[in-house]
């Protein structure tokens, strides 16, 4: 399954090589890898590196340590195996802008989809709750600006659940994550140049056609829920994205 190691960077390697293995299937979630002895004789190199590779394994989700039985490949999906993506996209916003936007589209109409076609009546009745609660604080004016922010992540929140998907879920969080600073932009400034109305209006939009099953213009009916002019968006700075 291993083999030994001529490059330089051999931790990275080691956590490469068990990584390939994981995705090739030649060991499965719940398997037991080998010890670290055994490793380090597989790759030819020393058991401190090993240990360090199994370490970041470990923090990435992808291995768990169990005491007295020994290292296993974990079950499932673990949200950490995607978090440290936001890192690299934090320190390249400026330059990522277009790309942002283009994944944070992509992502939101497939997640409309898959709560299109897969939410039952307990789902549409939470997001239509999630609504009501959007327009209770948008009515409270533009100084709650943090209430109406919240109310519009738990909004879009519901809607990903809505999939019955767990790992688009995380990913579409993850991507949430991304966005932040210019989504909170976009709602401060419909708020304070006294668009609220039409903030809900895009999300009352979202919920009709989630109820109706419209997967019609999904594209469209999610740019419009941008609202790139108001956010001043032609000057994507780091700061504000």
């Amino acid at each position: 399954m291993f083999k030994k190691i001529k490059n330089k960077s051999v931790v990275q390697t080691v956590v490469d090589s068990i990584t390939k293995a994981i995705i090739a299937g030649e060991l499965k979630p719940g398997d037991k890898i080998p010890t670290e002895l055994e490793l380090a004789e597989s790759f030819g190199v020393g058991r401190n590196s090993i240990r360090e590779a199994i370490k970041i394994l470990v923090y990435y989700g992808i291995l768990e340590i169990r005491r007295a039985e020994g290292t296993f490949v974990c079950n499932g999906f673990n949200k950490i195996m995607i978090d440290p993506m936001v890192y690299g996209v934090i320190l390249h916003q400026s330059q990522d802008y277009v790309n942002l936007m283009e994944l944070r589209e992509m992502m939101e109409v497939g997640v409309m989809r898959l709560a299109i076609a897969k939410y039952n009546e307990e789902d549409i009745e939470k997001l239509k709750g999630k609504l009501d609660i959007l327009k209770k604080e948008i009515g409270k004016g533009p100084e709650n600006i943090e209430n109406v922010f919240i109310a519009d992540n738990v909004f879009h929140d519901t809607v990903s659940e809505m999939g019955h998907n767990p790992i688009v879920d995380r990913i579409n969080n993850v991507v949430r994550e991304m966005t932040y600073k210019m989504r909170y932009r976009s709602v401060l400034n419909m708020l304070e140049s006294g668009r609220g109305e039409e903030l809900y209006d895009a999300h009352e939009k979202i919920y009709k056609k989630i109820l109706s099953r419209d997967l019609t213009n999904l594209n469209e009916d999610i740019r419009r829920t941008y609202f790139p002019e108001e956010a001043d968006m032609d000057n994507p700075d780091a700061e504000d994205l």
